[in-house]
């Protein structure tokens, strides 16, 4: 039989940790406005336009992906 004894510790205050999250939520709320205004961007362009920049309609969500989150998203 097995069994999982863990004992945590926090060395972080509560308003270190409360700021941590905080600035976590602030930068995960600007990714996803660079995310929502490319696909935004992205989806306005005409036809002929995405041909010329050699995108496919279907690479508009990576393209914003990659854009916000990087390429490993």
């Amino acid at each position: 039989m097995a069994y999982v004894a863990g004992n945590r510790t926090n060395t972080l205050s509560l308003g270190a940790r409360l700021a941590e999250i905080r600035t976590h939520a602030v930068e995960a709320y600007a990714n996803w406005r660079v995310y929502r205004q490319t696909l935004e961007e992205l989806s306005n362009l005409s036809p002929r336009e995405m041909n010329d920049l050699g995108i496919n309609p279907s690479m508009i969500k990576r393209i914003a992906l990659e854009a916000a989150y990087g390429p490993d998203a």
